[in-house]
């Protein structure tokens, strides 16, 4: 054994010293992550998996059902074992938070002692002076943790004082706990009195003997955030504050269906706003009641136009008729035998007549519909009142024309006699709009017809009910409408203008047009003119011509004629028998010669 260890030792140092470097860094990289993986391993196998949450079992199914919702909501995963009740979670961390969760909302059963785990620690050697102080550092560590747990507190400083009791209760002193809490930027637990009342009921839950009165929970300023009692105003004022805000965002709802209905009817510009006001009860009715109703001996049958309701008060169930005969002599005892009656004459001269009666008896037990009620109220609206303005309709006045009647200077006296009769004072009258420069406007309210219909939906949409005492009032006056008027009078005015500003541009564009056709005929006539006057001019030329050629020849005269002479002569035949065919491109001819020469 001793000769094989070293020879496997001589062969590792040999093989170690023939390695180059990096090899043997890279051996030496394997050996520690061998290392380090198997310290992991036997680390991890050492731990438990999970952390109990409380070490005594939650056996109320009611109270597990809580825990693991409120563990829900804040995405704590966990597991509940069925057969111990035991809650378990993944780490200490995770456990601290959510029994600080648990313990200030008082979702933590009474009788679970959540600090036992920490406090089970025993040591033969420790005296109980010892003991006590380590439990108390205990108590202390585990409150300032699962406090800080929490998030909306950054960190915190805890201090507790055990009680010291007393053989005389009078020189007993009572246990008392300080915590001040820093908070995290953006928190409002400082403001939050449900968050503050589990802090405190954490720090209760953790000493013994602790009461309420002695605890003071502080925030970074000195300020004491666990007066309750002081804060009972505070609260008042907070509940009043809600209370007036569920009512402003009722009748807010009200008011935007309302108006919104009624816009789809009558446009949004008639209708602006809607204004409901409620009345409301804050205070909670809790009320006990038995009501007694008819007993339905035929149900109304809901496909026919009549009703076939019928109903009873009440139905006999039994019934006993007792009906009793006597007759017979009056008895009237005279007292003990041997001894003189004391009976009046009266009676002493009936005791022989025979009497009769008759006695009859009804007995009859009815049953009756009876309902129990246990009705609770809160909040309840008293009174529900709602107002709203339906502008009318604004006409403008219309000439023969099927134009905007405009008020001038020239027809304003003419147009306020015309509407004085009609609209007295017609210049400051409400339902015409009389205003020199501008168009006239008559007012068309809206009629009661319709004035009611709207009030009936109205009231059908807020749930009225005359027996309380609802108000709904629709009203139709005119809303003012200056800016939209003078607006749509410039746009008006201004398409006038436009409009004659284009008519007269068109009317100077057509007379030009027309002059320029005029002087277009007239230009042509006189070049017309000018045509025939040099046609005839070398219609004439031409025939003294000839006749002089004529007359030549007849005369026997020899002409000599050159070339130039020739063909000029020839050119001019020409023109002749095409002024003849096309006089009009002749003419063009002839004048540019004219113009060249």
């Amino acid at each position: 054994m001793n000769d094989w260890l070293k020879n496997t030792t001589a062969k590792l140092k040999s093989s170690w010293a023939a390695w180059k470097p990096i090899q043997k860094v890279i051996a030496a990289g394997i050996v520690v992550a061998v290392v380090v993986v198997l310290v992991l391993v036997f680390k991890g196998s050492s731990k438990p998996t999970t952390v109990a949450l409380f070490n005594t079992p939650i056996t109320d199914q009611a109270a597990r059902d809580d825990i693991a919702y409120r563990l829900d909501q804040e995405n704590i995963k966990y597991t509940i074992n069925n057969n111990t009740g035991i809650i378990s979670v993944d780490d200490e961390a995770t456990a601290r938070r959510a029994k600080a969760i648990l313990i200030s909302e008082d979702l933590v059963p009474t009788r679970v002692d959540v600090f036992s785990q920490m406090l089970d620690v025993t040591n033969w050697s420790t005296t109980d002076f010892e003991r006590e102080k380590n439990d108390l550092r205990r108590v202390t560590n585990q409150v300032k943790q699962h406090i800080e747990s929490l998030d909306d507190v950054a960190s915190a400083d805890v201090v507790i004082t055990p009680g010291q009791n007393s053989l005389f209760s009078n020189q007993s002193v009572p246990a008392t706990a300080s915590v001040t809490l820093r908070f995290r930027s953006g928190s409002v637990m400082e403001r939050d009195r449900k968050k503050i009342q589990g802090i405190q009921r954490l720090i209760l839950r953790s000493v013994s003997g602790l009461t309420e009165e002695n605890i003071v929970i502080l925030n970074t300023a000195g300020d004491i955030l666990n007066d309750f009692a002081g804060m009972a105003e505070s609260d008042r004022v907070d509940i009043l504050k809600k209370e007036q805000d569920f009512r402003l965002k009722l009748e807010a709802q009200y008011s935007a269906r309302v108006l919104a209905a009624l816009r789809k009817n009558f446009t949004e510009d008639r209708v602006r706003e809607v204004l409901v006001s409620i009345d409301m009860d804050m205070s909670k009715v809790t009320s006990d009641k038995t009501e007694y109703t008819p007993i339905v001996k035929t149900p109304d049958n809901p496909d026919t136009p009549y009703s076939e309701l019928e109903t009873v008060d009440s139905f006999t169930i039994s019934e006993q008729n007792v009906t009793k005969k006597w007759t017979g002599t009056g008895y009237n005892p005279e007292g003990p035998a041997g001894v003189e009656g004391q009976n009046p004459p009266v009676y002493s001269d009936m005791s022989n007549v025979i009497g009769e009666s008759t006695e009859t008896g009804v007995t009859r037990n009815n049953v009756v519909n009876s309902e129990q009620k246990h009705i609770e109220k809160s909040p309840t609206i008293d009174r529900i009142t709602a107002s709203a303005n339906i502008d009318g309709y604004w006409e403008k006045e219309l000439d023969g024309n099927n134009n905007p009647v405009f008020v001038t200077e020239k027809n304003f006296d003419t147009l306020k006699q015309k509407y004085e009769e009609k609209y007295p004072d017609v210049e400051s009258n409400e339902n015409i709009r009389f205003r020199l420069g501008h168009i006239v406007r008559v007012y068309k309210p809206v009629s009661d017809t319709i004035r009611e219909q709207a009030e009936n939906f109205v009231k059908n949409a807020i749930g009225f009910n005359r027996s309380r005492g609802d108000a709904v009032t629709i009203s139709s006056w005119p809303i003012p409408r200056e800016d939209d008027w003078n607006s749509e009078d410039e746009a008006i005015i201004r398409k006038q203008q436009t409009r004659k500003t284009i008519m007269l541009v068109l009317i100077g564009i057509v007379i030009i047009l027309i002059a320029f056709i005029i002087f277009r005929m007239i230009s042509r006539e006189l070049e017309r003119r000018r045509r025939l006057r040099e046609e005839e001019i070398l219609r004439r030329q031409q025939a003294e011509r000839e006749k002089a050629l004529w007359d030549a020849k007849q005369e026997g005269m020899e002409v000599t004629m050159s070339v130039e002479e020739r063909k000029r002569a020839e050119l001019q035949e020409n023109a002749i028998a095409m002024a003849k065919e096309h006089p009009e491109d002749v003419a063009m001819l002839i004048r540019t010669w004219m113009m060249e020469e």
